[in-house]
C-alpha cells in the first residue's frame, strides 16, 4: 500500500508509520513528499492521481463529504481513510494505536477497491464507507 498522511495529522505519525512498515508499505507525510509550502487539496489530489495507486490518511473529513473535493478525490481513483472526529481528539499515541489496529483492514481495502472514502472509528475492526 502507498499511503500519504496529510497535514491534518502530524509528520511524526507519517514518519513513524513509514519506519514501522519500511519494506512492506510506502508511507509518506505530505510535507515530506511535496515540501512544507502551502498546497491546496486539489493540487496534491491531482498529483497523486497522476502517480496512481495512492491511499490517503486524512484528518480532513471535508474531503470525503463536501463537493467538489469529494468528486475530485473519487474521480482521481484515490482511497481515503478518514478518522472520526472523536479519534482526531485523542492523544497521538492512542490515535497511532488505533490506526495500527485498523491497518490490516486498511491494507485489504487498498487491495480490493479502486477508489472510495472510509471512516476510521473508535470501536470495532471495520471501516465505514463514507
Amino acid at each position: 500500500m502507498k499511503l500519504l498522511v496529510d497535514n491534518n495529522l502530524p509528520p511524526r505519525l507519517g514518519r513513524g508509520l513509514a519506519e514501522l512498515f519500511s519494506g512492506t508499505h510506502h508511507v509518506e507525510h505530505i510535507k515530506d513528499k511535496f515540501g512544507t509550502g502551502s498546497l491546496a487539496d486539489e493540487d496534491w489530489i491531482e498529483r497523486l492521481a497522476k502517480e496512481g495507486n495512492w491511499c490517503v490518511l486524512s484528518g480532513d473529513r471535508r474531503i470525503a463529504s463536501k463537493r467538489p473535493s469529494r468528486e475530485l478525490f473519487l474521480r482521481s481513483k484515490l482511497i481515503g481513510f478518514f478518522p472520526q472526529a472523536a479519534l482526531m481528539k485523542i492523544p497521538l499515541e492512542r490515535k497511532a494505536s488505533r490506526i495500527l489496529y485498523l491497518w490490516p483492514q486498511m491494507v485489504v481495502t487498498s487491495e480490493t477497491v479502486d477508489r472510495g472514502c472510509f471512516g476510521l472509528g473508535m470501536k470495532g475492526s471495520r471501516l465505514a464507507a463514507l
